[in-house]
């Protein structure tokens, strides 16, 4: 099939029957669990799969998990609930704020963003950013902390390399607790933890090993983010989580997953992974996609460091071998 933009177009009633057979077939035959657990955001990428499994168990057979702290968006939860009613299934609200807390969860991270802005401190808000624009030439992948004080402006500065690995480390016990709870209600239930990553996440290292990243089965992981979004307007997810930004609610402040990781559009860094994986030719991708050779090139670019510097969360442990 020739490269074009419409190329990832998915026929989603066969892609649909296709996942629904799949989970059951992973969850009750392969694993031997009597339903499905999934941690509900408000975002789509659980929303496609919280529908999929109320489709492929039926409501009664899975439970939503939704696991706010203190940093989340009220929207995340308020979604959360929303998607839990238009498909019937049970849901759970699981504040991780104290537990967070009691393993210094934001003390660790708050510590590190004073060594960056010394005032940080009640009321500011605060996130990481990349550059956003990744078809420059130019472009650095230099992480920068942006702050906002109470009722001021947000001030940005470069984010040197052992504070940025001290907040990352420290926020990421939000996913590892998340999959503790995950994983404590599929167990109380016989269920199956069901994975919510796409191929994005997965292939480019956005996820936390252990994590976000630990699940039993994970159905979306081969499809690229514009076809989940394809899947949920099939699926008939909320309008309002069709149309939400993706973010990261990780941070204090609202981040979008753009400025943290991917640094361009998804329908743009969607198709230009697709040229690349079947070899379609620069020149082609860049006259089909009205961009210059060059731009194409810094994303094929951006690509490759990202899924070799990410290798080792992909990695299974190494066993030493007699």
């Amino acid at each position: 099939m020739a490269f074009s933009t419409d190329i990832l177009n998915l026929d989603c009633p066969k892609v649909v029957d296709q996942l629904v057979a799949f989970l059951r077939n992973e969850v009750f035959v392969r694993f031997r669990r009597a339903g499905a657990v999934v941690g509900t955001s408000g975002g789509i990428d659980s929303a496609v799969v919280a529908a999929l499994c109320a489709r492929a168990f039926g409501p009664d057979k899975m439970l939503g998990v939704l696991m706010p702290d203190r940093d989340s968006s009220g929207e995340s939860s308020r979604l959360g609930i929303e998607l839990a009613k238009t498909y019937g299934y049970k849901y759970v609200i699981e504040d991780i704020s104290l537990g967070l807390e009691g393993m210094g969860c934001y003390t660790r991270r708050d510590e590190a963003f004073r060594r960056v802005f010394p005032d940080y401190g009640p009321g500011w808000k605060a996130k990481i950013v990349l550059p956003t624009n990744l078809m420059d030439s130019n472009r650095l992948n230099i992480f920068r902390l942006t702050a906002t004080p109470p009722g001021g402006q947000p001030i940005s500065k470069r984010l040197p390399i052992a504070e940025y690995l001290q907040i990352v480390a420290a926020s990421n016990m939000k996913q590892r607790t998340r999959m503790l709870t995950l994983y404590y209600h599929a167990e109380r239930l016989n269920y199956a933890v069901i994975g919510t990553g796409n191929k994005n996440e997965h292939e480019q290292g956005f996820f936390v090993k252990y994590g976000d990243g630990g699940a039993d089965c994970k159905p979306i992981a081969h499809l690229f983010k514009t076809q989940v979004f394809q899947l949920g307007a099939y699926l008939g997810v909320p309008k309002e989580i069709l149309e939400r930004t993706p973010t990261t609610d990780t941070y204090p402040d609202e981040q979008t997953q753009e400025e943290f990781f991917y640094g361009l559009k998804f329908k743009i860094m969607d198709l230009l992974w697709y040229a690349k994986e079947h070899g379609v030719s620069v020149a082609e991708t860049a006259k089909v996609m009205n961009l210059t050779e060059e731009q194409v090139q810094n994303v094929w670019r951006d690509l490759d460091q990202k899924r070799r510097t990410t290798e080792y969360l992909r990695a299974e442990p190494s066993e030493f071998e007699l």
